[in-house]
């Protein structure tokens, strides 16, 4: 079982950069090197373990020792555990070798601190998703919290202090709905194994009551809308290599878990569910891309594109479960397909922007986009790395974000077709709203780069940017070449991802072929051949060269300067678009759901629930002191005063106190024990 032992090296190595980290404390330099370096060994030894376990698709299951005698320690390393941990370990290698370079900004703010809490989120987040024991679980998935929630405060100023406050109370809201949860099935299965929980005796209203439960608490931590208030405020206050791992993986263990209890657990056998858990991510995405269009915070603005990708991620998984609640596997297995897909893609180019966005404020010192422009020409690296990542989340083909989300079209439509009248409803519906949050990503990208990247730069920093070093370069370049990889080499990579989908639902996988049929007749899936699409898009690039070879004439003349073109003016500052004003029209049009944003946040209740329990807080401690203390403090001095005549500091009343109490004990019978 080489698979385990090099999973379990993967963690050792996590927890080896985590106490390394701690030894050299005084020095920063190298604890962020030694984190670092056995950060990105453990990345490669997670991949090296799942790879094989996908690709052979068997369960290896393991009973390591405990402590408790009420709680297995047994880790289970499934298709859908391996599949996690290759998209934690993948994104892993990137950040930690980007770290290498960039936790040079933090020096002098406890750098050494950052990557003890780093390793120990990568640590629990791999040793979670192969947990087979609901105590372990919940152990690790605290462990996650806890050390996300230190490195969004990792700055400790006032703002990151109150995002991470926020973050805490909605990550542990959750934790509490997920141990009710686990709970109830711990009592109906008798056992705290997953195993037992497969096969626990719910009636249908107690398998509805454990499903909404953990889907509203792992939706906490994935950051479904209503549930999604923490994001804006948690990523961009971590560091960005954080903030990368938080965006791309940490809230997909609340997709994962969503999984793990409505289909691995459940058997998602009741429809409804399906609708929730579709319905949810369809108003995720729109209302997480129009949230984004409105943001100058570059951090924040990928923040609110996390909650749209969720959206897209869970209307995978809800067209799963409608599948397998009506018995149509084909549906659930392209249904999952599309969502893990997804999950996958969106790991790869969330991570890649946030490192892009890192990469920017590293060189120009601020988050706000008005502030940059014209970096293209200074950063041409990180430029070509963030403009694939921007292509690939607008689901531009070829690349894989366009990929994932025509399996969930393709879903969607055959839901439509071939479906009751519930699904034939549902299925248009959410294909309406797929097509809006596509349409409105491409619209909030190309303000995204265009503000960014292209024009000339809007501050004296900007001005000054240079290119990051080459760590930096590597994690994003490495991620920009997996959003093409994971695009063009689709036709072998899905049907791995498909056998991962067919393993929840219980059937055989379904064929993967090429072709460009929305919906195949003879019931294989088919999808777009983006090889021959790649090989496409590439031949158009030389039309208007060869354009320009016929027509080139006298009249055409060759641009020798630099400056954009604008309408025969000279370029003046005032004629540039600004971010917000690109996005202006549609703010106008949409007041009404950008007012409900407030509403829909749920970060009011927590701070009014906060400020209502400090206000608790401060009326209980002077009632207990008044009530309790005080009245057993005057007590005693009464008391005391009462006895005070006993004690005069009379040397000769003393002795007279000694000599009664010998004439008292003269006079006590002692019976010694002599007969």
């Amino acid at each position: 079982m080489i698979e385990l032992d090099l999973l379990m090296l993967s963690i050792l190595l996590y927890l080896a950069g985590a106490g390394l980290s701690l030894i050299f404390h005084n020095d920063e330099r190298r604890a962020a090197h030694v984190s670092g370096v056995l950060c990105a060994l453990g990345g490669i030894a997670g991949i090296a373990a799942a790879i094989p376990v996908l690709l052979n698709g068997d369960a290896i299951t393991q009973q390591l020792y405990s402590p408790f005698t009420f709680a297995d320690c047994v880790i289970r390393f499934d298709a859908l555990s391996a599949f996690m941990v290759l998209v934690i370990s993948l994104l892993v290698v990137a950040c930690a070798v980007y770290s290498l370079s960039y936790m040079r900004e933090y020096e002098g703010k406890g750098v050494w601190a950052m990557g003890f809490f780093m390793n120990v989120f990568i640590a629990s987040m791999v040793a979670l998703v192969v947990s087979d024991n609901a105590f372990y679980f919940i152990v690790f998935f605290e462990m996650m919290s806890l050390a996300s929630y230190f490195l969004v405060i990792s700055e400790q100023d006032e703002k990151a202090v109150k995002a991470g406050l926020q973050y805490f109370l909605i990550a542990h809201a959750g934790s509490v709905l997920i141990m009710i949860a686990f709970f109830i099935l711990y009592r109906q299965s008798g056992s705290l194994n997953f195993a037992d929980f497969k096969t626990a005796d719910l009636s249908q209203w107690q398998a509805s009551a454990v499903f909404l439960l953990a889907f509203f608490g792992f939706g906490a931590k994935a950051g479904m809308i209503t549930l999604h208030g923490w994001l804006p405020q948690a990523h961009p206050a971590a560091p960005s290599h954080a903030s990368a791992l938080m965006s791309g993986v940490m809230v997909k263990i609340g997709v994962f878990g969503i999984v793990k209890v409505g289909i691995d657990f459940l058997g998602a056998d009741t429809a409804w569910w399906g609708y929730v858990v579709l319905a949810f991510g369809g108003v995720s995405s729109v209302l997480g891309v129009m949230y984004a269009l409105a943001e100058h915070d570059i951090k924040r603005l990928l923040a609110y594109h996390t909650v749209e990708n969720v959206g897209i991620i869970l209307m995978g998984v809800g067209i799963g479960m409608i599948g397998i609640a009506n018995d149509q596997p084909v549906l659930a297995t392209l249904g999952l397909l599309g969502g893990l897909y997804h999950l996958l893609n969106h790991a790869v180019f969330k991570g890649l922007l946030f490192l892009g966005a890192g990469s920017m404020i590293y060189r120009v010192h601020t988050k706000d986009m008005e502030k940059m422009g014209g970096l293209a020409k200074l950063m041409p690296y990180t430029a070509l790395a963030f403009l694939i990542g921007t292509m690939a989340i607008s689901a531009l083909p070829p690349l894989n974000g366009f990929v994932s989300e025509w399996f969930i079209y393709q879903s969607l439509l055959t839901m439509s077709k071939e479906g009751t009248f519930a699904m034939s409803i549902a299925g248009p519906i959410a294909v309406v709203m797929l097509a809006i949050t596509g349409a409105l990503a491409c619209m909030c990208f190309v303000k995204v780069y265009g503000i960014c990247f292209s024009g000339a730069a809007r501050s004296e920093q900007a001005t000054k940017a240079t290119e990051v070093p080459k760590p930096m370069v590597f994690g994003t370049m490495s991620l920009a070449v997996l959003c093409i990889v994971l695009g063009v080499g689709s036709p072998w990579i899905a049907p791995t991802i498909s056998s991962v989908a067919s393993s929840l639902v219980n059937s055989d996988a379904i064929t993967v072929t090429q072709g460009a049929a929305l919906i195949p007749d003879n019931g294989a899936q088919a999808i777009l051949s983006t090889p021959v699409i790649a090989l496409t898009l590439l031949g158009l690039l030389l039309v208007p060269t060869l354009i320009l070879a016929i027509f080139k004439g006298p009249k055409l003349t060759r641009r020798h300067n630099n400056d954009p073109w604008a309408c025969g003016y000279g370029y003046e500052d005032r004629m540039t678009v600004s971010a917000g004003g690109f996005t202006q029209p549609l703010r106008a049009m949409f007041v009404p759901l950008y007012a409900i944003r407030n509403w829909l946040n749920p970060a009011p209740l927590f701070a009014l629930i906060l400020e209502k329990t400090k206000a608790g807080a401060t009326y209980i401690e002077p009632f207990f002191d008044n009530r309790v203390i005080l009245p057993v403090a005057r007590f005693v001095l009464r008391v005391g005063k009462r006895l005070q005549w006993l004690q005069y500091g009379d040397f000769r009343t003393y002795c007279l106190y000694m000599v009664i109490a010998l004439l008292v004990l003269l006079f006590i019978p002692v019976d010694l024990g002599v007969n």
